[in-house]
């Protein structure tokens, strides 16, 4: 149980969470600037980067580096900070610190040791796009990266099959061509939109059918990072039951990439049964 008092009398310093412009720096929120100016230290994702909002807004606070390959050691020199006291602001290279960017261990750790985390609103890549993609808003599924290699990348995609909520997805340019085809296969001809350089001057949103926008990407070649929103299952497909015995189910799905554990786990929430019947079952136990 952990109940948290924002502000008032406090022991320790604060950590703030501070979300930076996703291409357009008038984003930056005025308690955003005035936050990092009132920071006795800035955690940032890249320091170069993050370096050039400071020169913008004319911010003159220390920074450190904080990203995903150093911060296991950053994170308890950042405990001992806020424990003396400090105030630390933690930013990401844009948008909102740790959604698909370091920052959850940090905000953890804090709250283990009693120590305020208190996240400011600001640019967020997939809410911006999901308002104006034309896809329904309500509900939404926000995935993040999906993994690279194929086989792993069509597994997550058939977990997501019976969502009937608009996905949500964060991709390259160089590989969203081969993403929306495993999508096709997957998820059938759906509605989808790719957002690209997002409150940027070449901001860009391509909407149509899977197919329809493979077509255009393949003689459009995309530049900048991309976000890609795909419409959900309707309410057949949502209700879909995998066909055959339990034991064909988990090899099904195995054929399609799972492991035999997590083909096991699925089959069995799909048949609202317990994964040990279906562990039994499969293991001829």
């Amino acid at each position: 149980m952990n109940i948290q008092r924002s502000y008032g009398k406090r022991d320790s310093g604060i950590l703030y969470l501070v979300p930076t412009p996703i291409g357009n720096l008038d984003d930056m929120t005025f308690r955003g600037v005035k936050t990092l100016q009132s920071a006795d230290l800035i955690a940032s994702e890249d320091t170069r980067n993050t370096q050039k909002l400071l020169n913008h807004f004319e911010i003159k606070v220390p920074q450190k580096s904080f990203h995903e390959h150093n911060y296991r050691e950053r994170i308890p020199e950042l405990i001992r900070l806020l424990q003396d006291g400090q105030t630390i602001a933690q930013v990401s290279d844009a948008g909102m610190p740790s959604i698909s960017d370091p920052g959850q261990e940090l905000v953890a750790a804090c709250i283990a040791e009693n120590i305020p985390v208190v996240s400011l609103p600001g640019a967020t890549a997939g809410m911006t796009a999901l308002i104006a993609s034309g896809l329904s808003p309500q509900p939404f599924y926000f995935y993040g990266f999906l993994q690279r290699k194929k086989s792993q990348q069509k597994k997550e995609l058939e977990q997501l099959k019976s969502q009937t909520a608009t996905l949500i997805f964060y991709e390259s340019p160089h590989r969203i061509k081969e993403t929306l085809k495993n999508a096709e296969q997957v998820l059938g001809d759906r509605q989808v939109v790719i957002c690209r350089e997002l409150t940027k001057l070449y901001e860009e949103y391509i909407r149509g059918s899977v197919q329809e926008v493979i077509d255009y990407v393949s003689e459009h070649p995309l530049k900048g990072e991309c976000c890609l929103l795909i419409s959900g299952a309707n309410e057949e497909v949502a209700e879909e039951i995998l066909e055959g015995t339990l034991t064909e189910q988990v090899e099904q799905l195995m054929e399609e990439g799972f492991s035999s554990k997590e083909a096991i786990k699925e089959v069995a929430k799909r048949n609202q049964i317990k994964k040990q019947e279906v562990y039994k079952l499969f293991h001829e136990l």
